[in-house]
């Protein structure tokens, strides 16, 4: 289950970044990225390479992908990853739900419960509940 949890957060996250550069195209605007360009811009009022930045590099993919390569590393070694991973992850995506209902946060959500789902079993196995007849 953790295996599978670190793929889906992964893949979550590579999936996002990469449809934002190529199907949404803000890879277009990377020469603005690179040249200096989104230095003075505000916020506020967002011009489309700055909004382009916002949605692919400076997403929330890219961080994505390295929590999820954390999560499959911890769990080659042997390492159940601590739950408030998947905590932390499970909040933010139902913030993120509520915000933007048509968006693919199912993925992430089943991700979290199944990285809570083998942390829980891990902590089972690794501390077995005391006989019954011993106090």
């Amino acid at each position: 289950m953790i295996k599978w949890a670190g793929w889906l957060i992964a893949f979550f996250g590579a999936a996002h970044t990469l449809s934002a550069l190529t199907l949404e195209g803000a890879a277009r605007h990377a020469g603005a990225w690179f040249s200096g360009e989104l230095w003075g811009e505000d916020f506020a009022a967002m011009g489309p390479a700055n909004s382009a930045y916002w949605l692919s590099l400076a997403s929330f993919g890219v961080p994505l992908i390295v929590v999820g390569l954390i999560v499959l590393w911890l769990d080659r070694r042997g390492i159940v990853p601590p739950p408030f991973i998947a905590w932390t992850l499970g909040v933010w995506t139902v913030a993120g739900a509520v915000v933007l209902a048509f968006t693919p946060w199912p993925i992430l959500l089943l991700a979290n419960v199944l990285l809570l789902v083998g942390a829980r079993r891990a902590a089972r196995q690794d501390n077995p509940a005391p006989q019954a007849g011993l106090r």
